[in-house]
């Protein structure tokens, strides 16, 4: 008569019953304060934020509180104030995440190469991210001031302008401040995680295509780009979830002014809680915008996906 090993174990097994119930709960006591932790500062703010999103919640209105359903999102499908915020954030994450993402790779070629004092210039590359954003936006706010500013004096000298006037009060280029502000404050990023990517990669391929007559470019495009190919698809999908949740620039140089030409979704959140007070709203514009960023960053992990099973 054979006798599995499982019956063998159980019969091995006499402990009591809440002694091995105590042993197989361990790893959860373990990690419970972990997660209590989490479900505390995370999940339960999660959940109250979206349960506002149906209900009335305005500061100022001692009435208010009750249970609205969908009326919220009723007001912000006809809100053009909205819309001109979303293509506000289109406008600012698109050019802010392809700006930075193109010097940040120029800039990490140009440190994967060695020389005399690299390790100095990674780390200034480091400064600007180093700088809150709080002191960032009103440092480039003063550039852009052509009272004591010298940006408006240099472009009215290269003829972009006809005259030193304040870009950020210009409803026509009043974006560009915050979106150059961005890009300098954000290229560090793109900088150091491309720079460890390209570190990773062999550098027999590059000796290897040198042999094979292969120029530079030919070794960027067949060698590097594919490499990258990853780390690019989730650097790209972090600062894009970032940048369109990022309103601190925005709100210290232009507060969304003039006109509403820099008021992104972030920006309008922030004034339509903090300003006027009225946070069921806000938590409706809230819930839209992270319904969208969800479904973009699901796109783009496919996307990376893809590239991994076809390497």
């Amino acid at each position: 008569m054979t006798i599995s090993a499982d019956t063998l174990d159980m019969r091995r097994d006499r402990r009591p019953w809440l002694r091995r119930l105590a042993d197989a709960s361990e790893p959860y006591l373990y990690s419970a304060p972990s997660l209590i932790l989490i479900v505390a500062v995370m999940l339960v703010p999660l959940t109250l934020g979206l349960s506002y999103a149906f209900r009335d919640i305005q500061l100022l209105n001692p009435f208010s509180g009750g249970f609205v359903g969908l009326e919220h999102f009723r007001e912000l499908s006809s809100d053009p104030a909205f819309y001109g915020a979303l293509r506000n954030t289109l406008w600012w994450t698109g050019a802010s995440v392809a700006l930075q993402f193109v010097f940040g790779l120029i800039l990490a070629l140009l440190l994967d190469k060695p020389f005399p004092g690299r390790a100095i210039a990674q780390a200034l590359v480091f400064l600007p991210w180093a700088v809150p954003s709080f002191l960032a936006g009103l440092n480039w706010a003063w550039l852009f001031n052509p009272v004591i500013g010298p940006i408006p004096h240099w472009l009215f000298r290269l003829a972009l302008m006809h005259e030193p006037g304040n870009i950020l009060s210009d409803p026509n280029y009043a974006m560009w401040g915050p979106i150059v502000a961005n890009v300098w404050w954000g290229i560090p990023f793109f900088a150091i995680t491309l720079l460890a990517a390209l570190q990773a990669i062999p550098r027999d391929l590059y000796e290897a295509a040198s042999i094979d007559g292969a120029g530079w470019f030919q070794r960027f495009r067949s060698i590097t780009l594919p490499f990258l190919a990853p780390t690019i698809a989730i650097t790209v999908l972090l600062r894009t979830v970032w940048i369109s949740n990022f309103a601190d620039l925005i709100v210290v140089m232009t507060n969304g002014g003039p006109a509403d030409r820099t008021q992104i979704v972030a920006s309008y959140i922030f004034t339509t809680a903090f300003k006027r007070l009225d946070f069921g709203y806000a938590s409706a514009i809230a819930l839209v915008l992270l319904a969208l960023l969800l479904a973009y960053s699901m796109l783009i992990i496919l996307l990376r996906q893809t590239l991994l099973n076809k390497d």
